[in-house]
């Protein structure tokens, strides 16, 4: 959960600034006269006696708003309002007609002006136009702030691992950033799929075109082919109104296909059809709707297996798994676990507004041992839930949901050391576990004293120091 407290300095200071506005009319009276009443009215004025000179100052500095008369000597209204979009697509143009000139400013509408006012000159009816203008610049400023917002969420710092699963996540994800190439994640629940699709996207060349997500597995399989295909009014019961699909929604973006293998299959024959021609079909309707649109698809499902068991289709496998990336479940990447602890402790204290809190070595460790079935999404809800019922200045092992405070590890035993188990084992996962724990005692022997426990562990300090980094442990 991401919570605004305010919104950002940079958006509150272009929303805030005065408007400035660029008046552009060859009757230096009417010129004068008209920037003098909207100065008065709290609007920053520029005013131009030609076309020539408008485009001069524009060029030089930069406008929210261009009144320009239509009918000017040289360049006119009309050229001026195709230069201005050219110059800089959300600039406002107001156009000042006469009244026999009144089907020339609908048409320069249609080239982008914003509004038109007619002579004579109603300046009150320009006010409220200027202010319906300023009104759309200050949703366009939001809209961009909230598209750096996103750009700045979904950064790939953003997603937390210093381990080498990650590392090659990472570089999985910066390869495919500028393809147009279909993804499908795979990884267990709670592990960030959808985290790593919108990093992806808002990271991409499509990063300011929609990003459209769908559970496929959270609506019913009836009405998912209207979520996703849209739907004409009177297609079936309970259609009142026209609807559009998931897919067009998308258009020009990317659509992420979450539990793509809860998808029933003969609705996976119809999303196949969607991918190889680019084009999707509402229900009901004969109408193709042409697409432009990246799929990035994730499950937690063995879509091999179900190919072979008949519940998924193989052709439609191959068309979204032109790249796959698999991102590890938590609990084989335990060296991430502090890193994560950290950052979801100063999230949550943030987000309840209270003050930093640690959390002890014996904590950690015992959050370090415990294999998080649910990963990182469960890793997150246990630290939320401990931060709001902790009552003392930092974690302890006793704020630990018991589930896992129970879990504790014991010290390894000899069996644990030499024996190897019937049905095998992790041994690269052993062997850290083995460290992890010697480490620890030997810090705790030495006091904490790095030097003294790398030479009882037999190391050099500099070994042991590079140890305590990778396993995630507290310095």
């Amino acid at each position: 959960m991401v919570v605004f407290s305010q919104k950002n300095d940079a958006l509150a200071g272009d929303i805030m600034k005065k408007c400035s506005i660029l008046l552009i009319d060859d009757d230096e009276q009417s010129c004068s006269t008209l920037g003098l009443l909207l100065t008065k009215a709290d609007y920053q004025v520029t005013t131009a006696s030609s076309g020539e000179e408008g485009m001069e100052l524009l060029v030089r500095t930069p406008f929210d708003i261009v009144i320009t008369d239509l009918r000017l000597p040289g360049i006119d209204g009309l050229e001026i309002l195709k230069r201005v979009k050219e110059h800089n697509a959300e600039i406002n143009v107001i156009l000042i007609t006469g009244n026999s000139s009144a089907e020339s400013a609908v048409t320069a509408m249609k080239y982008g002006a914003f509004d038109y006012v007619t002579k004579p000159l109603n300046v009150e009816k320009l006010k409220v136009i200027l202010a319906k203008a300023q009104e759309k610049l200050q949703l366009v400023a939001e809209n961009r702030f909230l598209r750096q917002q996103l750009r700045g969420r979904y950064a790939f710092d953003n997603i937390i691992g210093t381990s080498q699963a990650m590392q090659q996540v990472f570089s999985r994800m910066q390869k495919v950033l500028h393809t147009e190439s279909s993804l499908l994640i795979l990884g267990e629940s709670g592990t960030g799929k959808e985290l790593v699709a919108k990093a992806i996207h808002f990271n991409g060349p499509r990063k300011n075109q929609p990003f459209v997500p769908i559970n496929c597995g959270a609506i019913p399989a009836e009405l998912l082919e209207s979520e996703l295909f849209g739907h004409i009014r009177g297609s079936f019961t309970g259609a009142i109104a026209n609807k559009s699909g998931k897919f067009e929604q998308a258009n020009g973006g990317t659509i992420f296909l979450d539990e793509i293998g809860t998808m029933p299959v003969h609705l996976q024959l119809k999303l196949l059809r969607v991918l190889q021609e680019q084009e999707v079909q509402p229900v009901g309707s004969n109408r193709n709707i042409k697409l432009d649109v990246r799929v990035i698809s994730a499950t937690n499902a063995d879509l091999e297996q179900m190919i072979r068991e008949g519940h998924f289709r193989e052709d439609l496998f191959y068309r979204l798994n032109v790249i796959p990336i698999t991102l590890p479940p938590l609990r084989q990447r335990s060296e991430d676990i502090a890193l994560l602890v950290r950052h979801f402790l100063q999230k949550s204290c943030r987000y309840m507004n209270r003050p930093a809190m640690p959390i002890e070595s014996a904590a950690l460790q015992v959050l370090e041992s415990y294999d998080w079935p649910g990963n990182v999404r469960e890793l997150e809800n246990v630290i939320e839930r401990t931060v709001a019922l902790t009552d003392g200045p930092q974690i302890t092992i006793q704020d630990l949901p018991p589930h896992i405070s129970g879990s504790r590890a014991v010290p390894l035993t000899e069996q644990d050391l030499y024996g190897l188990p019937v049905e095998g084992l992790d041994m690269p996962q052993r062997i850290q576990e083995i460290e992890r724990q010697w480490i620890v005692q030997a810090l705790e022997f030495s006091n904490g004293v790095k030097a003294r426990a790398a030479a009882m562990l037999g190391i050099n300090r500099t070994t042991l120091v590079e140890k305590i980094k990778r396993l995630g442990l507290p310095q």
